[in-house]
């Protein structure tokens, strides 16, 4: 039971067709999502994120982190991470993501966005090491950002705000017909932090 927020249907499909995203609004208490920010923001190994576009590489302001059970490599955006080894925190959240969602998960990508300045273009996320068709958890922490997805042919689109706390899924054929993005906004001044819980797997 939720105290003071709107009851969330987490089994409602927020896609038209296909995809499946559900949204579970905040499975975490204030106390317990400020807590993890502050240790989020302060032990991960947060790196700037690197990409090659056009043959350069580009350095962001965002910063990003790869934690895994196993030192998996994870490729996108023509560059290599090789996962860190979990921390107590993550994975007590991940087991709280697991609990919630009813999916497993062996590794996360971590974002930190400083303040609204900094967000995240369309994209969509089929990269070959991840499980074709699996569930990708979306926790929120910080500030709260809008969240878009467009379909690949028809240009629909469908938005939402990710709040302090909150959890996103998106399985199934999503990554196939959608992209997703964080849209930049002059309406966040402070920090965002972004876990992306994933299945890797290894050929």
């Amino acid at each position: 039971m939720k105290l003071f927020d709107i009851e969330v249907d987490h089994t409602t499909n927020l896609l038209p067709h296909g995809g499946t995203v559900n949204y579970y609004g905040k499975i975490l208490t204030p106390e317990e999502a400020i807590h993890y920010l502050d240790i989020l923001l302060n032990k991960i190994e947060w790196k700037n994120d690197e990409a090659i576009i056009f043959g350069k590489k580009i350095i962001t302001k965002r910063k990003v982190a790869w934690y895994g059970e196993k030192p998996f490599h994870y490729t996108y955006s023509k560059t290599t991470k090789l996962a860190l080894s979990w921390t107590t925190e993550l994975l007590e959240l991940k087991s709280k993501v697991e609990q919630e969602s009813g999916e497993t998960f062996n590794s996360c990508l971590l974002n930190l966005y400083h303040d609204g300045s900094e967000g995240m273009a369309w994209h969509s996320d089929g990269e070959k090491d991840l499980k074709k068709n699996g569930a990708i958890a979306s926790l929120s922490f910080g500030d709260e950002r809008k969240f878009a997805f467009k379909h690949k042919e028809t240009k629909e689109k469908v938005e939402l705000v990710l709040e302090h706390g909150s959890l996103l899924i998106m399985k199934d054929e999503t990554q196939t017909h959608w992209l997703h993005r964080l849209p930049p906004t002059t309406k966040s001044k402070n920090p965002r932090v972004n876990l992306t819980f994933r299945t890797i797997e290894e050929k």
